[in-house]
């Protein structure tokens, strides 16, 4: 064997044996990732909801549909887009909060998935999401595509809920532990 092919195989065979632990290193990364950009979009989602501008623009959402308009009904706009902020803010408080303990972020986690099954739900109350011209599947930039990323957030979230859980179970506090 020369030279040439044995650095070959030897470099193959390190390659082979390192990449499962590289890819674990990276799932590792990803998952802070998760986590981290998950409390990030809620910090600025929440606080953005403290604005009239933000409360105004969930109207057409809020008010079509079955399951929330009835909470323009006990409050106002304004108050209940600041609920709405709040909830939001607590949700990413409780992500963050993996760093302490995993019981918290399990339960921003859930909260998190119920928030986000319960706006892709506007998809199919709020008018505009699809574009009729089109027909189907073709959806409007706003709110259709605005709505449609939350499937993404979703699938976060029950991540993030199932690492937590999985965590809880093991009494460890990395995300990836």
């Amino acid at each position: 064997m020369t030279t040439l092919t044995a650095f070959r195989a030897g470099f193959f065979e390190r390659i082979a044996i390192s990449t499962p632990l590289l890819g674990a290193e990276i799932t590792r990364i990803g998952t802070y990732g998760i986590f981290a950009a998950l409390a990030v979009i809620y910090f600025w989602f929440g606080g953005m909801k403290f604005t009239a501008y933000e409360a105004q623009g969930l109207v057409p959402l809020v008010g079509n549909s079955p399951l929330l308009s009835w909470m323009y009904s006990i409050f106002p706009v304004r108050g209940f887009s600041t609920f709405l902020g709040v909830l939001e803010l607590t949700i990413g408080l409780l992500i963050a909060g993996r760093i302490v303990s995993p019981v918290l972020s399990a339960l921003g986690g859930l909260l998190s998935a119920g928030l986000f099954i319960t706006t892709l739900s506007f998809m199919a109350s709020t008018p505009g999401v699809f574009e009729q011209d089109l027909g189907f599947p073709a959806i409007t930039v706003a709110p259709g595509q605005f709505l449609l990323k939350d499937i993404g957030l979703l699938a976060a979230s029950i991540l993030v809920f199932g690492w937590s859980l999985s965590a809880m179970g093991r009494g460890r506090l990395s995300p990836s532990s």
